[in-house]
């Protein structure tokens, strides 16, 4: 087996890393581990152990496996995951189970693939992030204890009062979408999580980011939206726009931004600009 190390968020597994380091244990001799505390200490765990590792497992949601993913962009080095999160968008869109067997056999094979990444600005985004609507939404999630259903509850109550975003984009090719917003997302893979398919057309291999503009919609719209995009059909009409794009520019009026599913403050302008195949990740 390849020299791998685990990076483990205790946050995003909360009480269920203790059982997944007792399993680990009585499937590896003399694993290699890390209960992360900060994104300080995963990003120095990393180097400690650069030189030495071939495979970095982060154990968590999408937020743990960005961090840890930004220090292995175009390095060489190989990404698995075991996810413990709460929506898991990443790890369900890069086939990860949570089945550590499945995992150890995988790590065993050692097979991988490169995909594309993008950078937000100065910081690294490996499967959706957004402003708007969602962004608020993630801010005010994270004030609760999580779940899939404190995000329903979150979403709708935040729906009602939300007021429209304002993009303008620097390109004159993209200036008729300047406008009022929802939201805006910008997809490297298909779904936010837990399923929710807001880009059913995004690839990690073709070198481009999705931007979904979504406009305000009445309410009478909210069960088709959510219906297409939980059954991976959600398409253009009056209310959606896909842009798909190597790099793109563009200023909003809010700072509320999350970055696969973590809650950021960012000051436009933005600039999005795709990474192509630049993380190894295990298949």
């Amino acid at each position: 087996m390849k020299n791998v190390a685990f990076i483990i968020n205790p946050f995003s597994a909360k009480k269920n890393y203790q059982l997944f380091v007792d399993s680990l244990k009585k499937g590896v001799e003399n694993p290699n581990f890390y209960i992360s505390e900060s994104l300080t200490g995963t990003e120095n765990f990393i180097k400690e152990n650069f030189e030495n590792t071939d495979i970095f497992v982060a154990v968590g949601g999408d937020g743990t496996i960005s961090s840890v993913a930004k220090s292995l962009i175009n390095t060489g080095k190989i990404l698995a995951i075991f996810p413990a999160g709460s929506g898991n968008g990443f790890s369900n869109e890069t086939n990860f189970t949570k089945n550590l067997d499945e995992l150890l056999a995988k790590i065993k094979a050692c097979q991988f693939r490169e995909i594309d990444t993008f950078k937000l600005n100065d910081q690294l985004s490996i499967n959706v992030s957004g402003t708007g609507f969602d962004g608020k939404v993630v801010k005010e999630f994270e004030k609760t204890s999580r779940g899939f259903k404190n995000y329903i509850q979150v979403s709708i109550r935040t729906f009602f009062n939300y007021k429209p975003i304002q993009v303008r984009f620097k390109s004159e090719v993209f200036k008729k979408y300047d406008g009022e917003y929802l939201m805006l997302n910008v997809a490297n893979t298909r779904q936010f999580g837990n399923n929710a398919y807001i880009a059913p057309h995004a690839s990690t291999v073709d070198g481009l980011a999705e931007i979904v503009l979504v406009k305000k919609f009445p309410l009478t719209y909210g069960a088709l939206f959510a219906v297409r995009m939980f059954s991976k059909n959600l398409k253009e009409d009056q209310y959606v726009t896909y842009l798909s794009v190597p790099e793109i520019e563009f200023s909003v009026n809010t700072k509320d931004w999350h970055l696969d599913g973590e809650y950021n403050e960012i000051s436009s302008p933005i600039h999005i600009k795709v990474l192509p195949k630049s993380l190894k990740i295990l298949v």
